[in-house]
């Protein structure tokens, strides 16, 4: 079995996935077409919330403070981003132009070019450096290099048009010092309710210093603190080569001004527009390492996240993921990612008093002994007496692959599972590679679960192999709060006593060219 350790090059990716799907460059383009086919035959369209609810306006009047930023769901397009690819392999979404527009800007704007030595920093792991930093990046309009070191700081919050460019990940070091607060980042952006533009961080590690707070139960003070760095209400920001250690909530966050729960319909005012992550490495995390909310047009690629905490929730109650795409957040691009030992390797999703992510895409990621490879879900919206989801919709993920999921402390009732799709309707799913541990228990669970209530539903060329004590490979539940319209085509699976189940009352399943290894049709 693959094992990635703390240290593995996300560049890597890549190659790793190419050789276990076997979609390489030349393919790659014909396969993100097949994908795009499928989720326009098998999709439809669904209007969005138009109005607050009741509901959500009175408790918002009880809660002035925070209704102010809160803005309705509707009038955004539902429509799913277009994806391009150049001769290279190399994916981007169409508005990729516009953030190298905006990247180009950024330098016209740059005024000066420092070194944070100039400004009396010292790096020696010991000395507070936070003065040295503010007086160099001052009011912005600045490149600030930052050289080897270990760099003891207080937070640090950055004007419009700043860059910050350190020596490398594992030279240049960003660390919380003794005396800072549960609630501090290292990096964040200067105004969260106003909002910043054009930032760009790159090249460095950033250690949230968690040690600081000694035996201390739970790492974060909630809402979007306690990060090591966080985008709030940022229109183009970059952030590249970075490593985060230890954080108490997050490693990455592209947020808003503040997490909102008025209701699903509802999104955060301050949300971030235009950013890319790139070549991101993260572990230790108190909850998730990438994670976005109320934000758009989002584009995470190449990034590696592993081994969290679970320390920003109660033990053994750690919904801890390795990416997560979570209240609110549409027009998300996952590319070339990896996850390896969290709850959940990509888990899309939602809280119950949130509006779910949508349009999201997964481009090529490698789970390894993640609890969840996939889990998509709307919390709160699955059950007969639960309200149905009024945004979980449009999921595409292309070219995965999910490589043994395990059992995990972080959350301990939670059954292995390589996807879940729950709540979300019109998820497309193409070019999907299984592989279990043949010695594991899976003590009879299923390894691909359909269920409450997730509709207009496509799996195509699915391989599953080695999950020898798994129940089904593939369910689709019954019952009253049943999936239906689902359709799977073109699944080989090994020799699995039960490769499909399909639960009571469903009346819309459709199911092609089910083959086991002696590829004989299986008639389900």
């Amino acid at each position: 079995m693959i094992y990635l350790g703390r240290n593995h090059d996300p560049q890597n990716n890549r190659e790793l996935i190419e050789r276990i799907t076997g979609v390489n460059k030349r393919k790659f383009k014909g396969v993100l077409e097949q994908t795009d086919r499928l989720f326009m035959k098998y999709s439809r369209n669904y209007l969005w919330p138009s109005a607050f609810s009741i509901k959500s306006v009175l408790t918002g009047i009880k809660k002035i403070g925070v209704f102010l930023f809160v803005k309705n769901a509707s009038g955004y397009p539902a429509r799913m981003g277009a994806t391009s690819v150049n001769q290279e392999g190399t994916v981007y979404p169409e508005w990729k132009s516009l953030l190298d527009q905006e990247s180009g800007h950024l330098l016209n704007k740059i005024s000066r070019e420092v070194s944070i030595t100039d400004f009396g920093a010292v790096g020696d792991g010991v000395t507070d450096d936070t003065d040295a930093f503010k007086k160099a990046i001052a009011k912005g309009r600045v490149k600030v290099i930052i050289p080897e070191g270990i760099f003891v700081i207080k937070g640090l919050k950055l004007p419009s048009f700043t860059l910050l460019a350190g020596a490398g990940k594992g030279k240049t070091i960003l660390k919380l010092h003794d005396a800072a607060p549960k609630g501090e980042w290292i990096i964040t952006n200067a105004n969260h309710v106003k909002g910043n533009r054009n930032i760009r961080v790159e090249g460095m590690s950033l250690d949230w210093n968690v040690e600081r707070l000694g035996n201390e139960e739970y790492t974060s003070r909630g809402n979007n603190r306690s990060s090591c760095l966080t985008l709030a209400n940022v229109t183009f920001g970059w952030v590249k080569d970075v490593e985060a250690i230890n954080p108490g909530l997050h490693c990455f966050d592209v947020s808003s001004t503040l997490y909102t729960y008025l209701g699903d319909g509802t999104r955060s005012r301050g949300g971030s527009k235009y950013i890319w992550l790139d070549n991101l490495n993260g572990h230790g995390f108190g909850d998730d390492g990438i994670t976005t909310h109320h934000s758009d047009n989002i584009l995470i690629t190449n990034s590696h996240m592993c081994d969290p905490s679970g320390r920003a929730h109660k033990k053994g109650f750690s919904n801890s993921n390795g990416i997560e795409v979570d209240d609110g957040s549409r027009n998300v691009w996952l590319v070339g990612n990896s996850t390896t030992r969290c709850f959940g390797g990509v888990e899309i999703k939602a809280h119950h008093n949130a509006s779910a992510a949508s349009n999201v895409q997964i481009i090529g990621h490698l789970s390894v002994n993640d609890n969840r490879s996939y889990n998509f879900r709307h919390i709160g919206h699955h059950k007969l007496n639960d309200p149905e989801s009024k945004t979980a919709f449009n999921i595409k993920a292309t070219n995965i692959v999910s490589i043994a999921p395990v059992f995990t402390d972080l959350y301990v009732n939670s059954t292995p599972r390589g996807m879940v799709v729950s709540a979300y309707k019109n998820v497309a799913v193409n070019d999907f590679t299984l592989i279990g541990d043949p010695e594991y228990d899976y003590k009879g669970e299923p390894v691909i679960a359909i269920q409450y209530r997730a509709r207009n539903v496509v799996f195509n060329n699915i391989k599953i192999s080695g999950f020898k004590n798994a129940g089904a490979y593939i369910k689709i539940f019954g019952g009253r709060q049943r999936a239906d319209y689902v359709a799977l085509q073109n699944v080989e699976a090994d020799d699995a006593a039960k490769p499909i189940e399909i639960g009571a009352g469903i009346d819309n399943a459709s199911v092609q060219h089910i083959y086991t290894d002696d590829k004989n049709n299986i008639l389900v």
